[in-house]
């Protein structure tokens, strides 16, 4: 009797979604195939719908992946007392901008932002993925006003405005639309934080 042919090991977990994350900033997600990707991985389409069910939940899974590898250096430097509030800010502000136009990490925001409203898991999950983010700005705020480096004021407002206006910077640098660049959009970012919170950082 023949010895039954070798299964090919499973890739690991990080080559799946930074495969996954480089097709769908190239071709978006309409675009992606699980059997395009599966050739890419050296894995069968019905492999990765045995992990991931569908497409959505393969663009959350990666999305959430793509944010864990910036969470622990966000946390890190927002926690780190030695640093002065405003330079934590001001770090927390890179972390959260696009490196440039088609900035892998964001076009997945953009591809989930635009199919959340059909879909009650990809909003669920979106709000999960966000919301370190937002605890981390909220205990920075709360801290520099506890210490008098900003102007005393409620955190959770302060943020939900600061991560407002981080997006709408966000989105077009990512797009790569006319008069967007990251030098500008740290600027006004800094800008508009400065007259937020009341002093310049």
């Amino acid at each position: 009797m023949a010895d039954p042919r070798p299964r090919r090991p499973a890739r690991p977990r990080e080559e799946v979604f930074a495969t996954a994350r480089a097709a769908i900033a190239e071709h978006g997600l309409a675009k992606l195939t699980m059997a395009g990707l599966g050739k890419q991985l050296q894995m069968s389409a019905g492999h990765l719908l045995y992990y991931f069910g569908s497409k959505d939940q393969l663009l959350l899974e990666t999305l959430r992946w793509s944010e864990e590898q910036l969470g622990s250096r966000r946390h890190e430097a927002m926690a780190d007392g030695a640093r002065d509030v405003w330079d934590r800010l001001s770090e927390y502000t890179r972390l959260y901008l696009p490196e440039g136009p088609g900035d892998p990490r964001w076009i997945l925001w953009v591809e989930v932002w635009g199919r959340s409203p059909a879909s009650e898991e990809l909003r669920r999950g979106q709000l999960e993925i966000e919301a370190p983010w937002d605890a981390d700005l909220v205990a920075l705020l709360d801290e520099g006003a506890a210490s008098g480096r900003f102007t005393p004021g409620a955190a959770a407002e302060r943020a939900a405005q600061i991560r407002a206006l981080l997006d709408g910077l966000a989105v077009p640098l990512a797009l790569g639309l006319p008069g967007a660049g990251r030098t500008r959009a740290l600027a006004l970012a800094g800008s508009a934080c400065g007259t937020l919170l009341g002093a310049e950082g």
